[in-house]
């Protein structure tokens, strides 16, 4: 099991980025959680297996219809979780 802190770029506020990628999370059955950020991106805290967690970057990459994204930057996270949750925008 792995960590993973990743931020989405692009047009990815507004546009259900945060809540697909929640379903997305919850579906592979990743936990950890989703918040925007006030730069307008998207900040993913994810932990999981490898596979799951590379799952879950390919559905960052794309997300939603509505979105543009631009790169999903990744690096090392910390920490465990219990389930994955929607946290305040910073």
């Amino acid at each position: 099991m792995e960590t993973w802190h990743m931020t989405a770029h692009g047009r990815v506020q507004g546009v259900g980025y945060r809540a697909g990628c929640a379903q997305a999370a919850i579906a592979l059955g990743v936990r950890g959680w989703v918040r925007n950020r006030a730069d307008g991106t998207v900040e993913v805290m994810a932990f999981g297996t490898v596979q799951q967690l590379e799952a879950l970057r390919n559905w960052m990459q794309a997300g939603p219809p509505a979105a543009h994204v631009s790169r999903v930057d990744m690096e090392p996270g910390q920490g465990s979780f219990e389930d994955f949750e929607f946290r305040p925008t910073v």
